[in-house]
């Protein structure tokens, strides 16, 4: 089985049709980067327009928190038609975002409420994502997006000044389309809810299963160690650390001592890093990483941000040669891999994670995972430890808020 981020359709690439249309974030906060990293052509499975041509399939949410009752839980499902921004009814009809929706509080009011334990949706083809809040509702706002069209402010758990910070919920996302279902539960920006997603089709798989007592352990162990303590916040959610950076959480310079090690080690002996595309073999020269191979590649020494959220200098453009190179290397930084496995990527889970200096948010939502897998960062798909699923004949969804 060839890694995950070889592959034709990634978590990166379910959200392209989503964040390739401008998503409008709050004045206060921005998409996260891992939402924008594809281009219109990072995936034909992902961004095909005949999504009509696809059937609904049948959602099914599943209340088994034992915390929460079945009217204190809203479901929502909002993303992109065929290049429109959309929410869907409670009747499972996309609907266009439209200024009119907002009411007199100046928010929507797009919640789906549940009507038992088992509540059965209808899921059109679309990219989108699954909001689920607890208590309260979700505030999303519709706006006007910078070519004029309407759009929709997306919650920011992560932002204190976002009216949804207070506010217990989480999401799945995924594609649906001719072409099956791709779908995923993420940590990627946070981890608060915990949920799994089962989806049956052409087999049977489920992925995002929150071990018993897991939730309570990540918190626990994110909070002990003192540079991420910062990013939980009570008893809602934990903060990826990426975002916990630029709310003033979180060290600009965490990862600098091992970044610069990394440079150090392969100024003098190589590295290399297997893809579809063959193997590529780089050492630092002057102040870039360059690999040779199938072809020619190089990276500027990455921030600590660029670590984190996989972007900037670890940008992975779909050329398939300084993609794929750059997913590898953001994986094996975020794992800490890069220097005790000169072969990358590294793909015995038992050897993440292993020093001080490391990912710990990532290391602790791992672990809190009854089969170890999650996106706990956007390169996390590599060689496949993320809680990614998808199937070509997909017959049916269903999504289940697990307890505490």
């Amino acid at each position: 089985m060839s890694p995950r981020h070889q592959r034709s359709l990634t978590r990166r690439k379910v959200l392209t049709a989503l964040g390739g249309v401008a998503v409008a974030a709050p004045a206060v906060a921005v998409v996260a980067p891992h939402a924008l990293a594809g281009s219109a052509a990072d995936s034909t499975a992902a961004t095909t327009t005949d999504s009509a041509a696809a059937d609904a399939l049948a959602l099914t949410v599943v209340n088994d928190t034992g915390s929460f009752a079945d009217g204190s839980v809203h479901v929502y499902i909002v993303g992109n038609q065929d290049g429109q921004q959309v929410r869907v009814t409670p009747e499972g009809t996309p609907a266009p975002i439209s200024l009119s929706d907002n009411g007199a509080d100046g928010f929507t009011d797009y919640a789906i409420p549940l009507t038992g334990k088992k509540t059965t949706l209808s899921l059109p083809p679309m990219s989108g994502r699954i909001y689920v809040s607890l208590g309260d509702k979700l505030k999303f706002k519709a706006v006007t997006d910078g070519n004029g069209n309407p759009a929709l402010q997306y919650p920011a758990g992560w932002v204190a000044s976002d009216p949804n910070y207070p506010v217990l919920h989480d999401c799945a996302e995924f594609t649906l389309n001719s072409a099956g279902m791709f779908c995923n539960t993420t940590m990627v920006d946070m981890f608060s809810v915990p949920m799994n997603i089962r989806l049956t089709g052409a087999q049977e798989q489920v992925t995002g299963v929150v071990r018993e007592g897991g939730r309570a352990a990540a918190f626990a162990a994110v909070t002990s160690v003192p540079e991420f303590a910062p990013l939980v916040v009570d008893d809602l959610r934990v903060i990826a650390p990426g975002h916990g950076l630029d709310a003033g959480l979180f060290a600009t310079d965490y990862f600098t001592p091992y970044i610069d090690e990394v440079w150090s080690t392969y100024t003098g002996r190589d590295l290399t890093v297997t893809t579809n595309a063959g193997t590529f073999t780089g050492r630092v020269r002057g102040e870039r990483f360059v690999f040779d191979g199938p072809a020619s590649v190089s990276f500027a020494k990455p921030s600590t941000r660029d670590v984190l959220f996989c972007d900037g200098n670890l940008a992975a453009p779909n050329d398939g040669t300084t993609g794929p190179v750059a997913a590898v290397l953001g994986a094996g930084f975020n794992r800490s891999t890069l220097i005790s496995h000169p072969a990358q990527p590294a793909t015995t889970a038992a050897d993440f994670y292993r020093t001080d200096l490391t990912n710990h948010y990532s290391k602790a939502v791992h672990a809190a995972m009854a089969d170890g897998r999650a996106y706990g960062f956007a390169f996390d798909d590599v060689a496949d430890f993320a809680s990614y699923i998808q199937d070509t004949a997909p017959t049916g969804i269903t999504l289940t808020l697990s307890a505490f």
